[in-house]
């Protein structure tokens, strides 16, 4: 059988019954705007880390919001703090303060 290169992928099925999610409440209660995000991808076309590395806003925000937290504090050590994404969000949702109070909390759960 001619070998074509494919091999199949870890599943990617998330378990929310298992994922916390107290660390995003506490930033909806820090940040009121982040629940207007509608994960548009405006942020991350306009990023100035993005251009420069493997860096995605949207990708950060999207592990966070389902309780993923394992090298997220890393991937949010990238973000220059510009605030380009800010200016561009079409619903207004302060990205940067976002990503410092995501950063802050982040470090505060894995201190525990």
């Amino acid at each position: 059988m001619k070998d074509f290169g494919f091999t199949l992928q870890k599943g990617r099925t998330l378990n929310f019954d298992t994922n916390d999610f107290s660390v995003k409440k506490t930033l909806i209660e820090h940040v009121s705007s982040y629940k207007r995000c509608i994960g548009c991808g405006a942020c991350s076309s306009s990023c100035s880390a993005a251009a420069h590395t493997d860096f995605s806003i949207l990708k950060c925000n999207n592990l966070f919001r389902n309780g993923d937290y394992a090298g997220l504090t890393d991937e949010l050590d990238k973000c220059m703090l510009c605030g380009k994404c800010t200016l561009v969000c079409p619903r207004g949702v302060n990205i940067r303060a976002m990503v410092m109070k995501m950063r802050e909390l982040l470090t505060n759960k894995n201190e525990k």
